[in-house]
């Protein structure tokens, strides 16, 4: 395997959660008697990366506490095998050289009423990566580890995960030219195809000089996106078509149909 390391962000809350979210982030709710972040760390660690950096924020100490009762339930991580990391931080190594290391987002940048923005989480992790490529996605997305597996791609572009859409107006779109993404589109009215941005990257350190050009958008956060057309703008950004599936796991009802898909179990492929 080419690239090693998967950044994970998972510093919100999940708002849109409502009553789900009153006491831990989404990403630690259960579905099927498992948290659904456990779900995506076994497709990741399925896909073959080692090396898990999950940026958090809110609820950090549920997050180190999974961290450790995950170890006991995976099927990657055994119980005799799970050990502290040495020095600072509160990852977890396993057997086969797997490991989850996590760093709180609001301690490193401040709290999210200073900064805040999908693009923050990769301030975060500038110093960690250094010049290595990498995986990045959000921690409430679930892929097939196939998918997961397609985004190790070993050269010196960066890549950009996209799916089809019935309604691609409500996305973000990725338009091509030429091979390469020209741009994203964000909710756009008007139509520029049917593939849209499925939250599924893979990056060259290009990424971080590049995130810090980015200014606040009129959300009045920072966003991946901003950092992402101007790779495109270089012409060092790529696309590829996710074969399986992408589940987005925001609302109260994504909770049910998370739950169908696992009992019809879908959610690993080899």
């Amino acid at each position: 395997m080419a690239i090693k390391k998967v950044v994970i962000a998972a510093a919100g809350q999940g708002t849109r959660m409502l009553h789900l979210t009153k006491n831990k982030s989404k990403h630690l709710i259960n579905v099927c008697q498992k948290p659904f972040l456990s779900y995506l760390l076994d497709n990741i660690l399925e896909a073959g990366y080692k090396e898990i950096i999950l940026v958090v924020g809110y609820g950090d100490e549920l997050m180190r506490r999974f961290l450790k009762e995950y170890g006991y339930k995976s099927p990657h991580l055994s119980a005799g095998s799970l050990r502290p990391n040495s020095g600072a931080g509160a990852g977890y190594s396993g057997r086969c050289g797997d490991k989850v290391e996590l760093i709180n987002q609001f301690e490193i940048l401040g709290p999210k009423e200073k900064i805040y923005g999908t693009a923050c989480p990769l301030m975060c992790v500038k110093d960690i990566i250094k010049n290595s490529q990498f995986v990045y996605l959000c921690g409430d997305n679930l892929y097939s580890s196939r998918d997961l597996r397609i985004m190790n791609i070993d050269d010196d572009y960066c890549y950009i995960a996209g799916i089809e859409h019935k309604n691609p107006e409500k996305y973000g779109v990725l338009v091509e030219k030429d091979g390469f993404l020209e741009k994203v589109v964000e909710k756009s009215k008007e139509y520029f195809g049917n593939i849209i941005n499925a939250g599924l990257y893979k990056f060259t350190p290009e990424i971080f000089e590049k995130v810090s050009l980015i200014k606040k958008s009129s959300r009045e956060e920072y966003e991946i996106t901003d950092a992402i057309n101007l790779l495109a703008k270089d012409k060092k950004m790529k696309i590829k078509i996710i074969k399986d599936y992408w589940m987005d796991f925001g609302n109260p009802s994504d909770v049910i149909k998370l739950s169908k898909f696992i009992t019809a179990g879908k959610t690993l492929r080899p």
